[in-house]
């Protein structure tokens, strides 16, 4: 089973707590949003490859560490562009791409309608980013096509996600480590995170 760490940190709490309120405005939100897209990016690499190399101070030769697997972002769309800026503040040389995926309102089941994805997809640890972690469907159908690309360093990283998804997640994909802010009650009869935060892209680009 995929090992799920829910970060526990006072600062995540405080922008949960933001993002969850509907007194907060879309100027607000986005801010929040990175704000803790970037702590949960600290938490997400903090295990990731690094290697021993040799560096020069002015003073003596030491050592020190750097990666030794470029990193990748990879944005299912629209909400997960809210969460890229927090890594890229941490790793400013990760590359980035897309995976466009809206949820059926009917069937509750994914509809892909954009890919872009960076070279380099085998060679880096991805992470698969998303805010919202619902009934799974759509972070399962991201996570194969990211395995199907040839993604073999692959996690994923969510802000709030209920019970639900994290299972299916696991059931799909028991080797990928998953990251989140905050474990909700559950879901909905419309498939909604409650007690959640509303519908993320729309709070972030004002369709609401």
């Amino acid at each position: 089973m995929s090992a799920l760490n829910v970060v526990d940190h006072p600062l995540l709490a405080r922008h949960i707590a933001v993002l969850r309120s509907t007194g907060t405005g879309r100027e607000q939100f986005r801010a929040a949003l990175a704000e803790a897209a970037g702590i949960l990016a600290y938490e997400a690499l903090r295990d990731i490859p690094v290697a021993t190399i040799t560096v020069q101070t002015p003073l003596e030769e030491t050592t020190g560490a750097a990666l030794t697997r470029p990193v990748m972002v990879i944005a299912v769309l629209r909400a997960g562009l809210g969460m890229v800026d927090g890594f890229l503040r941490l790793v400013p040389d990760a590359s980035v791409g897309h995976l466009g995926m809206r949820r059926n309102e009917e069937t509750l089941q994914p509809e892909d309608y954009y890919e872009s994805l960076p070279a380099g997809v085998g060679a880096s640890t991805v992470f698969v980013v998303d805010p919202m972690l619902a009934t799974g469907g759509s972070s399962v159908a991201a996570l194969d096509r990211m395995r199907r690309a040839g993604a073999n360093d692959l996690r994923f990283v969510c802000l709030v996600a209920a019970p639900e998804g994290v299972a299916a997640v696991q059931e799909a994909f028991p080797e990928v480590p998953i990251t989140i802010g905050a474990l909700d009650r559950g879901l909905d009869a419309r498939g909604y995170i409650r007690p959640g935060l509303g519908d993320a892209g729309d709070r972030i680009f004002g369709t609401e």
